[in-house]
C-alpha cells in the first residue's frame, strides 16, 4: 500500500484486507452518505477491512460486517490507525 500515513486521509477503497481506520470524511451526496450512514460508516467509525481485493469490500464497522462496492468506497475518506 502506497499510502500508511495517518496524517493523509485516503479512501477506504485504497487500504488492503487486515488493516484497521477510522472513517474522516464522506464525499458523497446526500442520499449516498445516508446509506453509508444506514450501514455505520459515519465520520469517526473504527472500521476494520475484512476482504478487499476481487468484488465488494467487506468491513467490521460497529460490531456488524458489511459489503460496499469499490465506487461507494471511494467516497469514504479515511485514516489507517
Amino acid at each position: 500500500m502506497a499510502a500508511t500515513s495517518k496524517s493523509h486521509p485516503i479512501p477506504l477503497s485504497h487500504v488492503p484486507a487486515g488493516y484497521t481506520v477510522r472513517v474522516v470524511s464522506i464525499m458523497a451526496g446526500r442520499g449516498a452518505a445516508r446509506r453509508l450512514a444506514e450501514m455505520g460508516l459515519t465520520p469517526g467509525s473504527i472500521v476494520r477491512i475484512l476482504k478487499n481485493d476481487v468484488g465488494p469490500i467487506l468491513l467490521y464497522v460497529r460490531g456488524i460486517t458489511v459489503a460496499i462496492g469499490k465506487g461507494m468506497a471511494m467516497k469514504v475518506l479515511v485514516e489507517i490507525i
